[in-house]
């Protein structure tokens, strides 16, 4: 969670998950050094300590004006009288349907005899609404603490999982210092570590602050391959130097500092791609998701990105409780060289270690301009997530866009490895696919990429002016 106050403070808030105290760099892999097919990504022992109650929590004791219990009884409500299932969730439910078959607590929340729930159905929650009025009355106790505590530990002990009494009381979230940077006269804060998203989007415009994006156009062949080589670059980074900053020691000044933008700007041959297998790290001294961006009457700023990691996390709802578990665990490196869910790689600094952070791809970023909150942006998507961000930012400063064209505009993304663009369906002319093909690139089209959900200030008509990218099915609401 990214805030900046009405009076101008900016604030990071970090509840990522954490290893279990009995987590270890080996416990994804077999004797012979094989990795155990899925078991971080479904089942009891993807589970990371969750840190959302903790750090919900901590944001409201420092920042909030309403009640705790008001804030939570919409979400009672919700989980007790049900929502009415769209075909987007009737969709995503038969996509996962094998996810949630060898757990029966999760069979019986969403479908009805084995088939998933139709368009028009209610799903309706009344563990969950049980577990959240314990969070009303008691805060983060009502969680880590007491009966919810209880089973989830129980489930646990008798399905291999390894979550204690101990990781659940003993969990606390983190304010830390945002990332910032400028770009072209804009203030740019961000999240910083051991999210990646506030380094890599500071990497990734600082590179191309080298040129005028404005006068090059938007999504030309020669655009897209600056964006390109660039990205390869900043994925490369993430991949050998960023984790947990409590645990690792990494000079992410440099990354993102403007005279390394400079040099990798310099090492970009505008005519050619460069293979990912040249493409290094940089020298140095010494990461399904969901996105909120809010902004109040008083000008208080919010961007927020929550996330399970996978579709419907581990698949896991702990019996009595109606709590859908993360599959965080995943996002560590649990090989060297092997991918995660979204094909990223990682080293050392990203190994798994007990109480330590995973890395993630979660960029909530709040833009200042002339000392005022000019925009909150923020996605969904993974690996892809940077990449989206960057470019809505991007739309906005340099095209000149508005909220609307800027988050509908089509994306891209390269993440080093594998050594492929993906590129929006139906988005980009024969003519640019073709050039960046003469350059050397190796596309890849997919349905969409990321979410976007952004508020910008209008300043030719002094009013804030909200978007929810319709790649999903998000709502902009005004006040």
């Amino acid at each position: 969670m990214l805030t900046r106050t009405a009076d101008g403070n900016i604030f990071a808030l970090d509840y990522r998950e954490k290893a279990p105290l009995a987590a270890d760099k080996d416990m994804y892999l077999y004797e012979n050094g094989q990795v155990v097919a899925e078991a971080s990504t479904s089942g009891y022992l993807a589970i990371g300590v969750p840190g959302t109650v903790a750090g919900l929590y901590s944001a409201h004791e420092r920042l909030g004006s309403l009640s705790w219990a008001d804030l939570i009884q919409p979400a009672i409500d919700l989980a007790e009288n049900g929502i009415i299932v769209d075909h987007f969730l009737e969709e995503s439910l038969e996509k996962n349907l094998s996810k949630f078959l060898p757990f029966p607590s999760s069979m019986e929340i969403f479908t009805n005899s084995g088939t998933v729930l139709q368009e028009g159905d209610r799903l309706i929650q009344k563990d969950l609404a049980k577990t959240l009025r314990f969070i009303q009355e008691k805060g983060p106790e009502g969680f880590y603490e007491g009966e919810t505590a209880d089973r989830m530990i129980s489930a646990m002990e008798k399905n291999g999982g390894l979550i204690s009494a101990e990781d659940l009381q003993s969990y606390e979230s983190v304010w830390r210092k945002p990332i910032q940077f400028s770009y072209r006269g804009y203030d740019i804060f961000s999240m910083s570590l051991p999210s990646s998203g506030g380094i890599l989007i500071a990497e990734l415009l600082n590179t191309l602050e080298n040129v005028n994006l404005s006068v090059m156009g938007h999504n030309n062949s020669n655009s897209m391959h600056l964006w390109i080589e660039t990205e390869k670059q900043a994925y490369a980074d993430r991949a050998k130097y960023l984790g947990d900053i409590d645990f690792i020691d990494v000079s992410f000044e440099k990354l993102i500092s403007k005279k390394y933008g400079q040099m990798i700007y310099q090492s970009i041959n505008p005519h050619y791609a460069r293979s990912s297998d040249v493409v290094k790290p940089a020298p140095l001294e010494h990461m399904e998701t969901t996105h909120y961006s809010v902004i109040d009457e008083q000008g208080n700023a919010v961007s927020t990105t929550y996330t399970l990691n996978g579709s419907y996390g581990s698949g896991v709802i702990i019996d009595g409780t109606g709590i859908l578990m993360n599959n965080e665990m995943d996002d560590f490196v649990i090989k060297p060289g092997f991918p995660n869910l979204y094909g990223l790689l990682g080293g050392e600094a990203n190994a798994i270690e007990p109480e330590k952070r995973m890395l993630s791809s979660m960029t909530p970023t709040i833009v200042v301009h002339d000392h005022k909150t000019f925009m909150t942006v923020g996605s969904p998507g993974g690996s892809v997530i940077i990449t989206s961000v960057a470019q809505v930012l991007s739309n906005v400063i340099d095209h000149g866009m508005n909220i609307r064209e800027a988050v509908e505009a089509p994306r891209f993304h390269h993440q080093w490895l594998p050594n492929t663009v993906k590129y929006e369906k139906f988005g980009f002319s024969n003519d640019v696919l073709e050039n960046l093909k003469k350059k050397g690139h190796q596309l890849e089209q997919v349905k969409d990429l990321g979410n976007v959900q952004a508020i910008l200030w209008d300043e030719l008509n002094s009013e804030w002016t909200g978007w929810s990218d319709p790649r999903r099915n998000g709502v902009s609401k005004g006040y």
